[in-house]
């Protein structure tokens, strides 16, 4: 692997944090790039961070790690050169969902703060920092391969000049599609939960119960392990029925009325707002779906199955499009895109348990029984019947089969040539001193080392 591939890592997830002992290491300068010096005590941070975080090095690490170094300073010079402007808003973003990631995990912001041995303010700062580097490389990577363009004759030159033991296996993948029916939640059911949201709600405006003991002992939303934080958002990152109201408090002892979102139901109290941010905390139930009401959906579905199967009243498209109530795929007939390929194949690893056992006993253009499962975006039970549209077995790429995998691998392939010709240029016109004890190593890239 290039390094270049690898340079986010230079500075790791707790590089410039992890230890106060580095304090003790002399500031001894271990290369200069241009202007700017690597330090030593630089390199051992970032060796001690990759060694915490268990990133592997591939060779010496006192070659490696200085030269990972070097080529983020060529990067970000080409940033200054190329005026590369960040959106602040969305470092801010992405920064607040960092540190609320690192709340969550240990416990609270002070036990931040004594397990970085660092003031919150500094540990937020060092974060937005590296995130605006990792997007001013990425912009400049972007607009060096912006202009390349990918012909079918390429991508089959590529291909056939692979070697044998270079083309991937690609392993059984699966086309499907699918009907979903949520189940009626009884109205009883639905006041049983808003009542005892409005019983926590009235707790919390007399003053008898705080709202965030009352999150760890109810809420089923993740959150309420840690008082129903969610942490900074912007309006855009919340469903809109919660930030419509989330966004019009004012009064952080008072809690909100009750909200309805595709999640179920919530209350919401205030904690700070932040320009265009908010930090809510928020107890949130969910309906539950009565056995008998699984039963009569499945039981129409079943007859919706017999429809399309014996009857062949309408095809299961049809079905889609007008009965399933997925609305993620009920517009294009039931079919499943994964969301990690952009594409409609599914290793059977991919797809929700649920839909791999009925797959597993189809054939092409046989369709399952209906069963539960679990919908995996709001965690309640649903009754589902699936279509194995297509079964492609295990085997190595080819064209005909694979040809966005392969022209993706040749994407990236021609991408990384273009950045790493830039690269060797970059480091041929840029002043490099390597001081004594640092020079003696193989490089990934030549030209490191300057004659004298």
């Amino acid at each position: 692997m290039k390094l270049i591939r690898t340079i986010t890592m230079l500075t790791g997830l707790f590089a410039a944090l992890g230890a106060g002992a580095q304090n003790n290491i002399a500031e001894e300068v271990a290369w200069v790039i241009g202007d700017e010096p690597i330090y030593k005590s630089e390199i051992e941070r970032a060796y001690q961070d990759m060694q915490q975080d268990r990133v592997p090095i591939n060779g010496d690490p006192y070659c490696v790690i200085p030269e990972q170094l070097a080529i983020e300073r060529l990067f970000l010079n080409q940033a200054d050169i190329d005026t590369i402007e960040v959106q602040e808003a969305m470092i801010q973003q992405q920064t607040d969902a960092q540190m609320n990631y690192l709340i969550a995990n240990l416990g609270s912001r002070e036990k931040v703060e004594q397990y970085f041995r660092k003031p919150f303010p500094e540990i937020r700062d060092y974060y937005a920092t590296n995130m605006r580097n990792r997007y001013r490389i990425s912009q400049v990577r972007n607009n060096l391969t912006k202009n390349l363009k990918v012909t079918p004759a390429d991508v089959r030159r590529y291909f056939d000049r692979l070697p044998a033991d270079s083309i991937p296996s690609v392993p059984l993948q699966v086309e499907v599609q699918i009907i979903t029916l949520n189940p009626v939640i009884p109205r009883e059911e639905i006041d049983n939960v808003k009542a005892r949201l409005r019983d926590y709600a009235d707790r919390v405006n007399r003053g008898e119960s705080e709202f965030s003991t009352l999150a760890i002992l109810y809420s089923e939303a993740p959150e309420g392990i840690r008082g129903g934080e969610i942490g900074f958002m912007g309006r855009g990152q919340l469903v809109p029925e919660y930030a419509a109201v989330a966004f019009n408090l004012n009064d952080t002892k008072k809690v909100s009325k009750i909200v309805e979102t595709e999640y179920g139901f919530h209350i919401i109290q205030l904690i700070e707002k932040r320009g265009d941010r908010i930090n809510t905390r928020h107890i949130l139930l969910k309906p539950k779906v009565a056995e008998k009401d699984l039963v009569t959906a499945i039981e129409r579905l079943d007859s919706v199955r017999a429809d399309i199967v014996n009857e062949k009243r309408f095809t299961f498209e049809e079905a889609a499009r007008y009965i399933s109530q997925d609305k993620d795929t009920r517009f294009s007939n039931g079919t499943m895109v994964n969301a990690e390929t952009g594409t409609t194949r599914f290793e059977m690893s991919q797809l929700p348990q649920e839909i791999a056992r009925a797959v597993a006993t189809l054939q092409p253009g046989e369709i399952s029984k209906p069963f539960i499962m679990k919908d995996p975006k709001r965690d309640r039970d649903i009754v589902a019947m699936v279509k194995l549209t297509n079964r492609i077995d295990a085997h190595a790429a080819n064209l005909a089969d694979d040809y966005q995998q392969i022209k993706n691998m040749y994407e990236e392939s021609a991408k990384q040539k273009i950045v790493d010709d830039w690269l060797e240029k970059k480091i041929e016109e840029t002043y490099v001193r390597i001081e004594d004890g640092w020079r003696g190593c193989d490089f990934e890239h030549k030209g490191w080392v300057k004659s004298r």
